[in-house]
């Protein structure tokens, strides 16, 4: 009997994306619920209790109560792409290349917390130097990132793209978070394990998928040799996740955010080179892709196998 798949959301950005990454699966079940049905509660009650993995692209609220909705049921599974739990200790982090041992946690679980896009990227680059202890876990981090406008979901994606909209974003570049106070921190912060919450810049530029991600960074006594060898030994034999090599880093002119747009992979770059200098921490991927649904379907893939 094939798994079956429930996206709960699946009209939305995220959960398309899941949908055209699967559609054509012959391994798969999808249960699917028509769009003009998708507010209907018991519809989508009964469809997540029937699935074997409930993919949940939803604001936070709404998975709670998808997660309610399955009550006593202790078959359906879930991976969640929203912000609720994931930083809860009962939810595994499906970030699968995060530990060596995330991945087989991310298949032995029952609640998997998809990452978000930017911590996706901030987490990639400072958790395997937490690990190495080449990072002090109080070290002030910032974030500066970049993101596709996809990643504001239909109503940015319109207001980007329809200039007769009254609310048309006509910026080529823009700044939010303003208050310092991003959804994204908490799991930054635990994931990432400092201390310290980092001080986080994100934007939008005008071109639909891609991101960038950087960590600038001032260490005594730690080169940026020493941070990428530190890098590429946390992800030695990993398909998702690449670490560019120095001859490739230091022949770069500029990166380009969208170089990685329609691809479930990451590319991460360590600038710099003097002890004691200034280091950049880069990361690549498409917001759309390890940066939400090609994770999810990732992750998704990691329970199949259980």
């Amino acid at each position: 009997m094939k798994p079956r798949i429930f996206i709960d959301g699946e009209h939305g950005t995220t959960g398309l994306q899941i949908r055209s990454r699967v559609g054509d699966r012959s391994d798969l079940e999808l249960l699917s619920i028509p769009e003009a049905e998708r507010r209907n509660a018991a519809m989508r009650e009964d469809l997540l209790n029937e699935a074997d993995i409930a993919i949940l692209c939803l604001p936070d609220e709404a998975s709670r109560e998808a997660v309610a909705m399955l009550g006593g049921n202790n078959s359906t599974r879930i991976v969640d792409t929203s912000t609720a739990y994931r930083t809860d200790a009962s939810w595994v982090y499906g970030f699968a290349e995060m530990d060596l041992a995330q991945s087989e946690r991310i298949r032995d679980a029952r609640h998997v917390a998809n990452p978000g896009c930017y911590p996706t990227g901030a987490i990639g680059l400072l958790r395997p130097l937490r690990a190495a202890g080449l990072l002090p876990e109080s070290y002030p981090v910032s974030v500066n990132a970049v993101s596709g406008y996809s990643g504001g979901g239909k109503q940015m994606i319109a207001q980007m793209e329809d200039a007769g909209r009254e609310d048309h974003i006509a910026a080529p570049h823009f700044l939010y978070g303003l208050d310092l106070s991003h959804k994204h921190l908490p799991e930054m912060q635990v994931h990432g394990l400092l201390t310290r919450e980092p001080i986080f810049a994100p934007s939008v530029g005008r071109f639909a998928q891609g991101m960038i991600v950087q960590v600038p960074l001032q260490l005594d006594d730690v080169s940026a040799d020493d941070l990428r060898a530190a890098l590429q030994a946390h992800y030695a034999g990993q398909d998702v996740v690449e670490v560019a090599s120095s001859d490739e880093t230091t022949a770069l002119k500029r990166l380009d955010p969208t170089q990685l747009a329609g691809t479930d992979r990451m590319k991460l770059f360590v600038f710099g080179s003097k002890v004691g200098g200034r280091i950049n921490l880069v990361a690549l991927l498409d917001n759309l892709g390890k940066g939400a649904s090609g994770a999810a379907v990732q992750n998704m893939d990691l329970m199949l196998a259980a």
